[in-house]
């Protein structure tokens, strides 16, 4: 049985909703090990029921969430939930990490433990956006590096291809570089040049298509889509925050009159539907990409629905070897860092952009 390991403290709905969505999980036979402040969970009873559905729950009070350098928290405290779920998978003792919490914690904890797969230049956050009808785009990076060279890009792009080939199914993805302009001289200098060295690995087993501006990202025949997390963040928020006011404004606008009410009766499975396809509750949350084992972050906002969905699409990725596809791919595309060639070892210095 695969053995997730969650943190359960940072969520938005405290640690008792993150223990529910973990008994989901436990229930549809992955194995969990919690981390978290226990008191928070519920009393005895309820602790029960998580160990007799499955949950293997350790006490781990103290959390890093909120703190202002996450790099610097994980080193001071050695007993954060999240440190402790990031040395449980490092040891062997679990397969893959979920965590709710800090998106810096998470990944200053799992690159500092977990440690970055070899060959990796910095780990990036990759999130499969779902659009209706066709498989979904990925993008990466969305949070994990507020700056980025032009070497970490390019290798972005080949690891959005890996992981959409072995995630998605998708033979030869169609790799695009989120910029202000489809033209190679428009954006800045680091995407010019990440355009014109991307441009010149078309041999490479990577197939790119050039810039795409925001409003074209999700276009068919677009299946990764490249940038810094810094931009990658604010890209994502701002296409959910639409997202939520087109479909409270379609529900307000079903009220309106007796009509449209049966009007909005006869849509509503098809609405539905289309909810279905882009709640990120069902997506699961972003990957850690570049890890030695699989990690997910969940959104700090979920409820139990979507940190039960978070836990089965990490199961999922120890399954199917999400690493090890992805790695043969960068392989086979000549993608990885060379020794000697690039940074000594970012991991004590990990730069994030969010804290949700």
């Amino acid at each position: 049985m695969v053995t997730v390991a969650v943190d359960g403290n940072g969520a938005d709905l405290g640690p008792a909703e993150v223990a529910a969505g973990a008994k989901q999980a436990a229930k549809k036979g992955v194995g969990v090990r919690l981390f978290a402040d226990l008191a928070a969970i519920g009393d005895a009873g309820a602790r029960k029921r998580l160990t007799d559905a499955g949950v293997q729950l350790v006490d781990a009070p103290v959390s890093i969430a909120k703190e202002q350098n996450p790099a610097a928290a994980v080193k001071a405290h050695p007993d954060a939930s999240i440190v402790q779920a990031c040395k449980a998978v490092a040891a062997g003792e679990a397969d893959a990490l979920v965590s709710g919490g800090s998106t810096g914690s998470a990944l200053a904890a799992a690159t500092l433990n977990i440690r970055r797969d070899r060959g990796i230049y910095r780990p990036a956050l990759a999130l499969a956006m779902p659009r209706p009808a066709e498989k979904p785009v990925v993008f990466l990076d969305v949070g994990a590096n507020v700056e980025c060279r032009p070497e970490h890009l390019v290798q972005f792009a080949h690891m959005g291809s890996g992981f959409a080939q072995a995630v998605l199914g998708i033979k030869t993805p169609g790799v695009a570089l989120l910029s202000n302009g489809e033209e190679a001289i428009k954006g800045t200098e680091v995407l010019r040049e990440v355009h014109e060295r991307l441009e010149g690995e078309a041999g490479a087993g990577l197939r790119f298509i050039g810039n795409v501006e925001g409003n074209h990202v999700l276009d068919h025949e677009i299946d990764v889509v490249v940038m810094d997390g810094f931009i990658g963040n604010i890209a994502l928020k701002l296409m959910e925050g639409v997202s939520d006011v087109v479909l409270g404004a379609v529900k307000d606008a079903a009220k309106q009159s007796v009509f449209s009410m049966l009007g909005g009766a006869l849509l509503y499975p098809q609405v539905r539907n289309i909810k279905a396809r882009i709640d990120p509750e069902l997506q699961g949350g972003a990957y850690m990409l570049g890890l030695r084992k699989p990690g997910v972050v969940a959104h700090g906002r979920f409820s139990r629905v979507g940190f039960a969905s978070a836990i089965e699409y990490a199961g999922r990725a120890v399954e199917e070897d999400i690493i090890g596809r992805t790695r043969s791919a960068l392989e086979e595309a000549n993608a990885l860092r060379r020794r000697g060639s690039g940074e000594a070892d970012p991991s004590a210095t990990v730069d994030t952009v969010t804290s949700s």
